[in-house]
């Protein structure tokens, strides 16, 4: 067995109706991560608050590598106006996040071609506006604790909702 180099991987590269909205992510290393998680999983679009840590952060730019520039982005301001901009461009809104009516990420079916927008929440919060969401989705757990990193949730969701639309 020999481990390859970056340069020895040839990925299948894809892009997939996904889009992402950081709903009040502060943390420049989750902002990084995003960017790095989105890029390696073929998101369409991220879209972070406008108070959030710019791609001219030393921390941002260190944790996401070159993939600022490979995943195309934007800042909002309004968070309301940009969900029903998404929802009018046929996205179905997405929250990953604990809520009485998550569906249990294995048990989320998505259709082939729907236009999807994954919704994260602060580390501290969740997702502010959780009624924005036309369903939510949550990730099984089984210690004692019932949250993780919201980049690590969206890795995991990547990882299964990509394995559906491919």
């Amino acid at each position: 067995m020999e481990q390859l180099a970056h340069n020895d991987i040839k990925n299948d590269q894809k892009q997939f109706p996904i889009t992402i909205v950081c709903d009040a992510i502060r943390t420049p290393e989750n902002i990084g991560m995003c960017f790095r998680i989105s890029e390696s999983f073929g998101v369409s679009k991220v879209y972070f608050h406008e108070n959030s840590p710019t791609t001219e952060n030393r921390i941002v730019k260190k944790t996401a590598r070159n993939t600022v520039d490979q995943v195309e982005h934007a800042t909002y301001s309004n968070f309301k106006e940009l969900i029903r901009q998404l929802r009018a461009e046929k996205n179905k809104i997405i929250g990953i996040e604990i809520t009485d009516e998550s569906i249990a990420l294995q048990d989320f079916n998505i259709e082939k071609n729907q236009k999807i927008v994954l919704l994260l929440g602060s580390e501290r919060n969740g997702i502010e506006n959780i009624n924005s969401a036309d369903e939510t989705i949550a990730i099984p757990m089984f210690g004692k604790n019932s949250s993780m990193n919201v980049i690590h949730s969206l890795a995991i969701t990547l990882y299964a909702l990509t394995n559906q639309l491919k």
